[in-house]
């Protein structure tokens, strides 16, 4: 088992940490927890650094950007199935709660709500470059990491990307969907994941939902 090592700094933003599972036009996920952007020290070194969290450490500490933390935490085993650079989290500590009101959306950036909410409402395909630029610190916003069976019949046959997602109201005006995402599956056989799937799964929510 790797040593934890220890951390500290501001929590600079908090998104869901959910896993996608595909196997050619099927998909689920699993919802794992929590990622805190942070920017502070770890392992003696200062930078912006990814933090995994489970789902009971959120509901204990209700985190928002511009609270200090700190706690142990090690490497990732698997970068290919984490977004997170660091994880299985212990000590977690919250020195000081975030000081004054939350900035007007978007990008959304009060208290991240359960896992719950998130499975319920469904997401949108986010451009990668938009998630980048502009939705990298909003609570709906998602990169998550990607595990795509290409043959369901070998289990060995399987690729990895991450790919970003939009839980947020659909009339965000920071909001792009990017191109048509593919999954590649037997024999070459390719399935696009085009708009309508976004729609149906979004379908119970108005707008500005």
């Amino acid at each position: 088992m790797a040593e934890k090592i220890d951390w500290q700094g501001t929590l600079v933003a908090i998104q869901p940490r959910i896993r996608l599972r595909r196997s050619f036009a099927g998909r689920s996920h699993g919802h794992l927890g929590y990622v805190l952007r942070v920017q502070g020290n770890i392992g003696g070194e200062e930078r912006e650094f990814l933090i995994g969290v489970g789902k009971a450490a959120h509901t204990e500490h209700q985190f928002r950007a511009g609270d200090v933390l700190s706690g142990k935490a090690q490497p990732v085993t698997d970068k290919k199935t984490e977004t997170a650079e660091f994880f299985k989290t212990s000590d977690l500590n919250v020195i000081q709660r975030a000081a004054g009101e939350v900035p007007s959306p978007p990008p959304w950036l009060g208290v991240p709500p359960d896992l719950a909410v998130y499975h319920e409402r469904g997401h949108l395909r986010l451009d990668a470059g938009t998630y980048q630029n502009t939705c990298i610190n909003c609570i709906w916003g998602c990169r998550m990491p990607v595990e795509m069976l290409v043959n369901p019949r070998d289990y060995s046959q399987k690729r990895y990307r991450f790919e970003t997602f939009c839980y947020g109201p659909k009339c965000c005006s920071l909001y792009k969907a990017g191109p048509t995402r593919e999954v590649v599956g037997c024999q070459g056989m390719v399935w696009k994941e085009e708009d309508w799937i976004d729609q149906r799964v979004t379908a119970h929510r108005r707008e500005d939902e």
